[in-house]
């Protein structure tokens, strides 16, 4: 039978419509797909233990018969007991809730059995293993089995013998990478890698394999920003500032003189719009830093040249809180400045249109209204947008589409691990504002467990009383059967015992806008005390009178999430605290609160969350438009980002548009990577 890498799952024998709805799940469309697939663990099963030498605390392989079953209780309160003996001696076996399970085993016959041993009294035994049974009792063991992601309704036997199956056609395999590449960087082939990433038949291969994709994947990752980075380093149609416009009369209008780490930034974004080439620049800074003072003076500049601006929030809460804050700061500059966004009524958006069309407007702040079709600019010369990675690449790059190649100029408040910047932003300049404006108050961070609980509320009510604001954020918006947590809603019933004589709100993602807007706006103006809240209140809000965080189930967040929980108080002259209450805390939750107690540096708090979660989930790296890591961690292999940098660099400094024939495949796969953002100019 003639097999082709593009065929569906479902030209396999034993693939019906049913698993091969169980395949897409887990991303297998194609033959392709499932030798792509990766192992996420193995299990080590070359060695057979004898029964007397097992310890306490080990996973082993057993080869035995089963010598003895007995089977207690019915249906699901089922339990089945084996002894499996082996020539040194035997060992007990049970499993529970399995009632098909004596019928399937037969007494006498011979098995494998892996697992942990544990022990209960003075006796070992293993509880749930893996089983299969053993036709030839001088077969070899299985060696190292490969432990794929499942989903349910899938299971390891079933990816195991597809896999096996599919494996001879690993050489259809295309290799991407150029042969004097892979020579010099001393990688093994594309096919070779596929088959001992799936069955290594020894710990060096597996090596050999791993390393040869975790280089692949990370090469394809950085020469496609190198690619993409090269081309918005382009002076085409791009817009040189004024150097003849100072910032000097704005920021002597600030009511505070700004930091090094501001200045520093502000220079890198002044030079960068002067030059003759378009601004791609990523400003980090943690919460407080100031990135919005040094956004006003980068708009400043733009509009003083001639130039009108953009600046897109994720939120209408926080867009609008921008405009409250930049069109009072720009009155007497006569700046103009307009606000729209989906809620905008159908006058004011055709009036606030024709004025910008006309430019007579200075600067839009909104949400995505911002980038729809409809909305044109005069003279669009630079494009902010807040919290960046809330937005697609695909809305960034609409905005930046309404101007003749403006600057753009992105950021973002939650501190991002520079290894990881470098990849989720390789296509951006970086800087950072490590330092906090002076006179600010460390919150004070406390950990406590449900028993602290009542005396956590106590305190948090002694605050109000004195006249300060609190939060109170539950991870969940409803409570669950499902879930043990507590939720924003069944905090919010218990608010009169819990806080009596306090004035609360509920808020939440699955209110409408409106209704969100209104009682922030509330809560800004002091009108509502505490505010009991899911994680809707992460990006942005600034109310500098509340001086109190309290965080339920602090398990159930990530570290820089907690971080940036933590920051929506501390904004004020007042002192702040962070209460985390813990229910079933895990060691890796236990560690994160650790952390969160012992440093305010998001910097450090974000490195720390990489390595505790790892890139997959600290971002998605599709919603930046980029391709998945499956082997490689970002985290753990560092050093061999190190030398792919090289290597990309080297091949894009010979060849930089990849139009060499020996660079013509690297290039295809680059582009199907890369589909979202790919420059068809390249």
């Amino acid at each position: 039978m003639s097999i082709a890498l593009t065929d569906s799952m479902e030209t396999l024998k034993g693939i019906g419509p049913k698993k091969a709805e169980l395949l897409r799940r887990v991303g297998i469309h194609t033959i392709e797909d499932l030798l792509c697939y990766y192992p996420r663990d193995y299990e080590d099963r070359r060695t057979i233990k004898k029964v007397a030498d097992l310890a306490e605390g080990e996973t082993a392989l057993i080869r035995g018969r089963i010598l003895m079953m007995v089977n207690n209780g019915y249906r699901r309160r089922s339990s089945l007991q084996l002894l499996v003996g082996d020539d040194t001696g035997g060992l007990p076996v049970l499993f529970f809730h399995m009632p098909y399970l004596h019928k399937t085993l037969s007494k006498d016959k011979l098995y494998e059995f892996y697992g942990k041993v544990t022990r209960r009294g003075d006796r070992l035994e293993m509880v749930h293993p893996q089983w299969n049974e053993v036709e030839d009792e001088n077969a070899p063991p299985q060696g190292i089995l490969p432990i794929y992601p499942l989903t349910e309704g899938l299971t390891q036997k079933d990816l195991r013998k597809w896999m096996t199956q599919m494996l001879p056609y690993a050489p259809l395999l295309v290799d991407y990478l150029p042969a004097e590449l892979r020579k010099k960087e001393n990688l093994c082939g594309l096919s070779y890698a596929v088959e001992n990433i799936h069955f290594p038949t020894d710990g060096q291969r597996l090596r050999e394999a791993r390393y040869r994709l975790v280089f692949d994947e990370l090469f394809m990752l950085q020469a496609g920003l190198f690619l993409l980075r090269s081309r918005t380093r382009t002076t085409e149609g791009s817009i040189a500032f004024s150097k003849n416009v100072s910032l000097k009369p704005f920021l002597q209008s600030f009511p505070f003189p700004l930091t090094k780490a501001q200045t520093r930034v502000l220079k890198e974004i002044e030079t960068d719009m002067e030059a003759p080439k378009a601004m791609n620049r990523l400003v980090q800074g943690d919460v407080g830093s100031g990135k919005t003072a040094v956004a006003a003076a980068a708009i400043y500049k733009a509009v003083k040249s001639g130039y009108q601006a953009a600046f897109m929030a994720p939120t209408e809460l926080l867009a609008r809180q921008h405009y409250e804050s930049l069109k009072s700061q720009f009155e007497a500059f006569r700046i103009a400045v307009a606000f729209l966004s989906g809620s905008s009524g159908a006058k004011e958006r055709r009036q606030i249109l024709e004025a910008l069309k006309e430019g007579k407007i200075d600067l839009l702040i909104g949400t995505h209204a911002v980038i729809q079709d409809t909305v044109e600019f005069a003279r669009l010369g630079l494009v902010i947008t807040d919290e960046q990675h809330r937005f697609g690449v695909a809305q960034r790059a609409r905005l930046v589409e309404k101007g003749q190649n403006p600057d753009v100029l992105v950021m973002t408040a939650t501190p991002i691990p520079r290894t990881l910047a470098v990849i989720l932003y390789g296509d951006l300049d970086i800087s950072v504002i490590d330092e906090l404006p002076p006179g600010r108050k460390p919150i004070e961070t406390t950990a406590v467990t449900a028993r602290g609980r009542k005396k956590a509320y106590h305190f948090l009510h002694q605050q109000v009383l004195k006249g300060r604001q609190a939060y109170i954020v539950a991870p969940l918006i409803e409570d669950s059967e499902l879930v043990d947590s507590r939720s924003a809603t069944g905090i919010f019933k218990e608010i009169e015992d819990l806080l009596p004589g306090v004035s609360a709100a509920l808020l939440h993602g699955a209110m409408k806008q409106k209704e969100k807007d209104e009682i922030m706006e509330r809560f800004q103006r002091g009108e509502i005390q505490v505010l009991v809240s899911t994680v809707v209140i992460e990006v942005g809000i600034n109310v500098p009178n509340s001086t109190v965080v309290l965080i339920e189930n602090t398990e159930r967040f990530g570290l820089a999430q907690l971080h940036q929980l933590r920051g929506r108080v501390g904004r004020g002259a007042e002192q702040s605290y962070c209460i985390l209450v813990s229910e079933h805390p895990s060691e890796v939750s236990k560690e994160r609160v650790r952390i969160l107690t012992e440093t305010s540096d998001g910097f450090l708090i974000a490195e720390k969350d990489l390595e505790l979660r790892g890139p997959g989930e600290f971002f998605g790296l599709r919603q930046h438009g980029l391709p998945e890591l499956k082997v490689a961690d970002l985290s753990r292999h560092r050093k061999v980002l190190l030398s792919v940098r090289e290597a990309a660099s080297a091949v894009l400094e010979q060849d930089p548009t990849l139009s060499s024939a020996e660079n013509l495949l690297l290039k295809l796969k680059l582009q199907k990577n890369f589909e979202e953002r790919w420059d068809p100019g390249i």
